[in-house]
């Protein structure tokens, strides 16, 4: 799902959109693994134990199975896929969700420090943790799996200062 652009303003435009770190789709992975392949044994072996049952018991397996494959691996999937890290010229917008939506914006103005941190794990896969702490009642934003954060980070310090200076220059202007 892509990020919807009526979000920006008419002089806005995105940097950087980002999801969390791929690392968040290994367990719904192996989860879609173990659960075909254990509903697809039991489905072929059930039949031989429950005699005259046997059209039941493959409508429950398949059931469970679906239900298991639902809750174990597509939504974890649709939620990271609806999870978008979004750093456009004016703000950051943080978007979660599908049927309740959850969202933040961060005005650059506000962002008081930007700041990240990786263990060695994280270093060799990419990603850490983001923290931005801005001048809010709520105060800091934490993103946790934030790919590539130490590009993000340098990036958002980056888009902080432009902010600054294009707000200089249009209060010298007035």
């Amino acid at each position: 799902m892509g990020f919807p652009q009526n979000l920006l303003s008419e002089d806005e435009r995105v940097v950087l959109h980002m999801h969390p770190h791929w690392k968040e789709l290994i367990g719904p992975a192996v989860w879609f693994v173990v659960v075909a392949v254990a509903g697809a044994v039991a489905f072929f072996v059930l039949p031989g134990t429950l005699g005259g049952w046997s059209g039941v018991g493959q409508v429950v397996v398949v059931a469970v199975a679906v239900v298991l494959l639902l809750w174990l691996s597509v939504l974890p999937w649709v939620d990271w896929a609806t999870t978008h890290y979004v750093f456009t010229t004016h703000r950051l917008l943080l978007r979660t969700g599908v049927i309740t939506r959850k969202g933040r914006d961060i005005p650059y103005a506000r962002v008081n420090d930007v700041s990240f941190e990786q263990t060695v794990i994280q270093r060799m896969f990419r990603y850490g943790k983001l923290i931005v702490q801005s001048a809010s009642e709520q105060g800091a934003v934490i993103f946790k799996d934030m790919p590539k954060v130490e590009l993000v980070q340098s990036t958002l310090y980056r888009l902080v200062e432009e902010d600054r200076n294009r707000r200089a220059t249009d209060d010298a202007g007035i």
